[in-house]
């Protein structure tokens, strides 16, 4: 398979798998990213962390793939557009592990993760305007909301590699480590999410996201709701439970 799977202790790590070629996206990783990301949705799964084989993040679409077959519009709808949507939708943290280059789809892929840990080696390339093209792979959504509009149309329509100290500086990625570092402090953030109540986790992520786009009104309301399904489940019974044996 183009994506290696790993699952410890209720944390599934994906390995984007040609790093002969940068891990650039084909339709046989896209395939093979798909299979895994419906894994991803096993109730056993706590949390996911995205990385890529080699020295290399992604570079985006394989542009020797793309010369062969121009469909970008059916190459968007048939694979970029499930798989991105699969991945937002995923009712657990995702953390991309950017050990390398992200380029292009691969840059919106980092982007649509939940939270981004980037090595010092690794570097961000909105790789589209140079070659005539338009962010896509939902590069257009996820970074304005990230790092401010004026921030991402500058970096954008210019097209300039952006360093793993600035991505930090600005607030694309939440920390730099070395590179040999970069896996055990991904997995580490992930097994603190596997450890906490995995309805609760859920929840709390589709409160923040909703709430971008919210009114005050609106946002007070779901929260009631989700509050009350979240006082009914048994992590709440047993979370309560345990806390007033030890208090009491």
């Amino acid at each position: 398979m183009a994506v290696q799977i790993d699952v410890d202790e209720g944390v599934m790590t994906l390995t984007l798998d040609r790093a002969d070629q940068l891990n650039a996206f084909t339709h046989e990783l896209q395939r093979d990213f798909a299979v895994a990301l419906k894994g991803a949705r096993d109730d056993q799964i706590r949390a996911v962390i995205i990385t890529g084989a080699g020295r290399g993040f992604c570079v985006g679409q394989d542009l020797a793939e793309a010369q062969a077959d121009r469909d970008a519009y059916g190459r968007l709808g048939d694979h970029y557009i499930p798989n991105i949507t699969a991945l937002h939708a995923l009712q657990k943290p995702t953390i991309a592990a950017v050990n390398g280059a992200a380029a292009g789809a691969g840059l919106s892929l980092a982007a649509a993760c939940d939270i981004r840990i980037a090595s010092i080696r690794a570097k961000f390339v909105p790789a589209w305007i140079n070659i005539g093209l338009v962010p896509d792979a939902g590069g257009s959504y996820f970074v304005p909301r990230i790092i401010g509009y004026a921030r991402a149309l500058e970096w954008f329509a210019t097209g300039r590699h952006m360093k793993a100290d600035e991505a930090l500086a600005v607030g694309f990625v939440s920390e730099v480590v070395e590179p040999g570092d970069l896996l055990d402090r991904a997995t580490e953030i992930a097994q603190q999410f596997a450890a906490m109540p995995r309805l609760a986790v859920g929840m709390t992520k589709r409160a923040l996201e909703a709430s971008a786009r919210a009114t005050l009104a609106g946002q007070l309301q779901r929260e009631r709701e989700l509050q009350a399904v979240a006082i009914e489940s048994e992590e709440y019974a047993d979370a309560v439970g345990a806390f007033l044996a030890r208090t009491g």
